[in-house]
């Protein structure tokens, strides 16, 4: 039997360490038997989990002797992880345990040195801040989860369940792994990547930039002909020095800031009108659709009409058929269906 340990920290996310001890603790082989046994481990006794009190019944002990050790996220106000917890986590590493991580849980492996080197997600609002905290960590903000093999991460709590039901997968077979979707009321593989969900709020730069004032008129003019030479003017620097100076205040690029810009207003636009998918790609200055699909499927991981569907399904037909382009975005749906689930995350494996 394989035994999955899972760690609760002090203010562990409670969907957090639900989610693996559900998935594992309920998956089921061919003859009914259960494959798994969970156990729910910490450093004490009790653990607090924010809106109430965890009781473990296993010490960190529990982790000597796991297969698998999941490590749910904390939140904001908890203090990092303690040198035993840490020391615990490198010593199952050395043996040789497969670890795994849920949302902020990715901190946790960070701390401990594993992510070192490696790719790694966790939510995407938190990407940033484990890529500043922990530079040696190749953090990828865009996917549901990396699979190093050995060490794995994922991103927030429903992509948890996406890794667990992949380690399910891994461990017995897609069969297996799909009735513990079906128990879990979940797709076993889901479409898009992480990117999908993120809010289409503007990158911040440092407050005071000399790029604010430039940023603003990008995105009052999105639906215009915005180009370097135009940013350039709008900042009063020459084109290189202004592409210079963007890229260190920015980490990107002008055109590259230009086509997110545009990408943010089409899932705006997705999200709050029954636009047809030409009239979007003006709007947001793309001048087709089809330069809006390849663009949005690139930076999103899904197309268009997927994506409103998913964050405004309540779109009427009427809307739908007054725009005969988005037929196609139906047919690439359906050449997505035949894609591997490699497509929707990073997989570092051999």
């Amino acid at each position: 039997m394989h035994t999955v340990a899972v760690l609760a920290l002090d203010h562990v996310v409670a969907a957090d360490l639900a989610i693996p001890v559900e998935v594992f603790g309920r998956a089921r082989l061919a003859d009914g038997s259960r494959p798994y046994r969970v156990q729910v481990c910490a450093a004490t006794p009790q653990v607090a989990a924010d809106a109430f009190t965890i009781v473990a019944p296993h010490g960190l002990e529990a982790l000597r002797t796991a297969d698998t050790i999941m490590v749910p996220g904390c939140s904001e106000q908890a203090a990092p992880p303690g040198p035993e917890v840490l020391a615990a986590l490198r010593d199952a590493a050395a043996a040789g345990t497969r670890i795994a991580s849920i949302c902020a849980g990715a901190f946790t492996l960070a701390a401990a040195g594993l992510l070192d080197g490696l790719g790694a997600t966790t939510h995407w609002m938190a990407a940033d801040r484990l890529a500043e905290l922990f530079p040696d960590v190749d953090v990828r903000p865009d996917v549901l989860y990396v699979d190093n093999g050995q060490i794995l991460t994922s991103a927030g709590a429903a992509a948890g369940l996406d890794l667990c039901l992949h380690l399910v997968r891994r461990d017995f077979g897609s069969a297996v792994a799909a009735d513990s979707a079906r128990l879990s009321v979940t797709p076993l593989e889901r479409e898009g990547g992480q990117a999908q969900f993120m809010a289409h709020t503007r990158p911040p730069v440092p407050q005071g930039s000399l790029l604010e004032p430039v940023l603003a008129w990008i995105e009052d003019n999105l639906d215009g002909k915005v180009t370097l030479a135009a940013m350039a003017a709008q900042s009063g620097m020459s084109e290189r020095t202004f592409g210079r100076r963007f890229r260190e205040q920015t980490g990107t690029t002008p055109l590259q800031w230009l086509l997110r810009a545009r990408v943010r207003r089409a899932q705006l636009l997705l999200e709050t009108t029954d636009h047809g998918v030409e009239r979007i790609a003006t709007q947001a200055g793309f001048g087709s659709a089809v330069a809006l699909r390849e663009r949005f499927k690139r930076v999103v991981g899904v197309p268009p009409q997927s994506y409103r569907a998913s964050f405004r399904p309540l779109v009427t037909d009427a809307a739908l058929v007054t725009d005969a382009a988005l037929v196609t975005d139906a047919a690439l749906v359906t050449d997505e269906a035949l894609v591997t689930h490699e497509a929707l995350v990073t997989d570092a494996a051999p």
